[in-house]
């Protein structure tokens, strides 16, 4: 526990140095339809390295976007925006017009934020919402989608597979706890350092340390018993630090929580190299999942929910992203077991395998730290 504590003290200290608070989560935006009186609103949040990229916003090259070279591409941002997505309000087409240019913050940097009157009839009872943003340049790129009416919020991810969505104006708190619950499986299976760090932890649950070796448990009892203690110790930890983010008790800066949650892969996969815990990796599941649990925490922040619907989305993407987990281990604990015994299990698979996460991680970490970007993923 003593190397673990000093370990996320230099990464502490490494990451958290007054640079940008940019860090690389997923490519996201947000887009918010709100249901008035009069008329239907929208509001669509950019991130403005996205658009950087996209059209070029850095006119003077020196790494600093600020709200003058924002404001001069007005017209190009909105056009490129615009230009990607389609909206339909029960079968008819609904006109889009800019009405606001904004700059935001979102917890991982500065965005751009496009307000829009949506010329859709008042008592439409349905939207059909299409998106493109950015698919074309980046294949991870999601579309964080909110439609909230009265009490109300209906939710769904826009992804280069799933880039139409079908809304109700009118939903029963029923479908809205299933939309929150897709959101959490979703989260889970695209969250590659998520996967990485709970399948590198689990890689040695089939085995026991003996003899200065790794060797296979005798029994499925034990190796379940392992899974068991690892996959409750991390879905405890990351449920408290999911709950206390989303409900805004504690908040951590985006770009210290995405290193070490890269910092947090690392180790594990050293740890299988090199075991330095040998008999209760779920402690490190738990110090490791609070961290990821502000990970998980920042899909839901930047939702910007409504109070009488917080605790419903709480609920249900948490429970999502325990049943897209139970799915993984579900997947991989019979295949180890039956492959335990093997030299491919041992050799390949563990000691070859930890040493890929590790390296990956390790670019991950690297790209965090420093704002680069070298994998695709």
């Amino acid at each position: 526990m003593r190397a673990i504590r000093i370990v996320l003290l230099c990464f502490w200290l490494c990451t958290y140095t007054g640079a940008p608070a940019s860090a690389h989560k997923p490519s996201d935006s947000y887009l918010s339809f709100t249901v008035e009186p009069e008329q239907l609103r929208a509001q669509w949040d950019i991130a403005l390295r996205d658009l950087d990229y996209a059209v070029g916003l850095d006119s003077n090259a020196d790494g600093a976007i600020t709200w003058g070279e924002l404001r001069a591409r007005e017209p190009e941002v909105t056009a490129y925006a615009l230009s990607r997505l389609q909206v339909e309000a029960d079968g008819k087409s609904c006109p889009l017009t800019p009405d606001g240019y904004l700059v935001d913050s979102h917890s991982d940097g500065a965005y751009a934020v496009l307000q829009l009157k949506v010329g859709c009839p008042r008592d439409a009872s349905a939207l059909d919402v299409r998106y493109n943003l950015f698919f074309d340049l980046d294949p991870q790129h999601r579309g964080l989608l909110s439609l909230k009416s009265a009490d109300q919020t209906r939710t769904a991810i826009f992804s280069p597979t799933q880039s139409t969505q079908h809304l109700e104006v009118r939903t029963s708190a029923l479908l809205q706890f299933l939309d929150f619950a897709r959101e959490g499986i979703w989260h889970i299976w695209i969250g590659f350092d998520h996967i990485l760090f709970l399948l590198t932890l689990l890689l040695p649950a089939v085995l026991e340390r003996r003899d200065g070796k790794w060797q296979p448990v005798k029994n499925l009892p034990a190796a379940f018993a392992n899974v068991l203690k690892i996959v409750t110790a991390f879905t405890i930890a990351h449920s408290i630090t999911l709950t206390l983010a989303t409900l805004g008790v504690v908040q951590l800066p985006s770009r210290l929580v995405e290193s070490v949650i890269a910092a947090s892969v690392i180790l594990a996969a050293l740890n299988n190299l090199v075991p330095l815990v040998k008999s209760r990796l779920w402690a490190i599941a738990f110090v490791f999942g609070l961290i990821h649990g502000f990970g998980f925490a920042s899909v839901l922040a930047d939702l910007n929910l409504p109070q009488s619907g917080l605790l419903l989305a709480l609920f249900g993407f948490n429970v999502g992203v325990e049943l897209g987990q139970l799915a993984i281990v579900a997947a991989f604990l019979p295949v180890a077991f039956l492959l335990r015994n093997t030299w491919f299990y041992r050799q390949i698979t563990l000691t070859g395998g930890s040493i890929a996460v590790a390296v990956v991680a390790s670019v991950w970490l690297a790209e965090r730290v420093f704002d680069w970007k070298v994998l695709p993923f």
